[in-house]
This record gives structure tokens, C-alpha cells and sequence, in this order.
């Protein structure tokens, strides 16, 4: 599995490059700004974006463009993007097209390697990893807001794991119950906010989350 790396600090970088190398990931470029991002995303064709959301020459949110720009060419090119803190806008602007692998992460979750390595994997293979902050965020944003606020405590904690990126099997073992209940617990959320079930755990998570973040 290739991969395109962005991260302006040369730690860390050189941390992202070791670790998924070890992890038998190819690293087909490792770059520290913007153009140089947005020309290895064209050139090499990567299976997967990790992404520094600030980058030089701005330092605002050039990484996320480029990783923006490169989708639009490239429509469901998988990104995991890294950020220092919570910002909701950014989060918003890379599930807006609901089009392939996305990813969200506190740079924080990088030190674990099992942790970080699985959201990469389940970026590239089209699903979602979105730190369980954001999401958190997300939630309390609109927290008070019908119809979420209809929601029970059980649905809440169901959709905040699912908008993470979890199967109904890993919800399941993570709240002690079967999946039946969780399969219960999907269909009354998407009943509750007026959306069609679906099987697609990615286009579900981008759907209650693109719910949330709305307005």
C-alpha cells in the first residue's frame, strides 16, 4: 500500500515513515509544504493521504486543501488528516463531498502505533477514522437540538462509535451487548434524524455526521 506523508516537522515525519514502514507500508513520498504535497499527490497516485493540516508557505490549512484539491481530481482518494487540536470547520470540509476514505486525527493518537496504523488501513480501504474528540464536539454542538435531543443515552453512545467508524460488531463488543441490539439501536437513529438506513458503515458515519455539523 503506497502512501504520500505531510508533515512540516521533521520528527515526526521521519516517526509517520518509520512506523507505517514497519507496518510494511510503502512510502512513495514524504514531504514538508504544500506544493510539494500537491505535486506528489499528482505524480505518485498514492493509495492513501496522511496529512499535516498546517503547512508552509501558510501555516493555516494548506495541507487540507491540497489533500481538497487532490480529491476533486482524484474523486474518493483516501485522506487522514492530522491536526494539534479540535477545529470543526476542518472536519467539515473533508467530509463535505461524502466521496471515499476520510480521516480525522489528534496528532496525539500518532504515539500509538496500533492506533494509528488501523485508521490508516481503514482510510485507505474506504472507511472513516475520526477521533473520538471531534466527534465528541460534534455531538455537544447540537447536543441540545431536536431531533437528536430525542435521542436516548444508549443511541448517543451507538452513533458517537459509529461516527468513529466502527462496525456494528465492534459497537457490540465495546458496549457489552449483541449486535442484534446494536443493528436496534442504528435503525432507531437513522429513524430519529430522518435518514435511510444503510449498510455502507462510511456512508452512514458521513451522514450522521454531515446531520450534526449542519445549520
Amino acid at each position: 500500500m503506497r502512501v504520500v506523508i505531510a508533515e512540516d516537522l521533521f520528527l515526526l515525519r521521519d516517526g509517520l515513515v518509520r512506523m507505517l514502514e514497519a507496518f510494511d507500508f510503502e512510502i512513495a513520498a514524504a514531504v514538508d509544504n504544500g506544493p510539494e504535497l500537491s505535486r506528489a499527490l499528482r505524480e505518485q497516485e498514492p493509495d492513501v493521504a496522511v496529512v499535516d493540516v498546517r503547512l508552509p508557505p501558510s501555516f493555516s490549512d494548506e495541507g487540507l486543501q491540497c489533500a481538497l484539491e487532490a480529491r476533486r481530481r482524484r474523486p474518493g482518494l483516501p485522506v487522514l488528516v492530522l491536526s494539534q487540536h479540535v477545529e470543526q470547520l476542518y472536519a467539515r470540509e473533508l467530509l463535505a463531498d461524502g466521496n471515499g476514505g476520510v480521516g480525522y486525527l489528534l496528532k496525539d493518537r500518532v504515539f500509538d502505533a496500533d492506533q494509528f496504523v488501523d485508521a490508516v488501513r481503514r482510510v485507505s480501504e474506504g472507511g472513516t477514522a475520526m477521533d473520538p474528540q471531534v466527534i465528541q464536539q460534534l455531538l455537544s454542538r447540537r447536543a441540545q437540538d431536536a431531533p437528536l435531543g430525542n435521542l436516548t443515552a444508549r443511541e448517543k453512545e451507538v452513533m458517537e462509535l459509529m461516527a468513529q467508524g466502527r462496525s456494528n460488531a465492534a459497537i457490540a463488543a465495546q458496549l457489552f451487548v449483541t449486535e442484534r441490539a446494536v443493528a436496534k439501536h442504528t435503525s432507531n437513529i437513522f429513524g430519529k434524524l430522518g435518514l435511510p438506513p444503510s449498510d455502507d458503515d462510511n456512508r452512514r458515519v458521513l451522514a450522521v455526521l454531515a446531520y450534526l455539523d449542519r445549520g
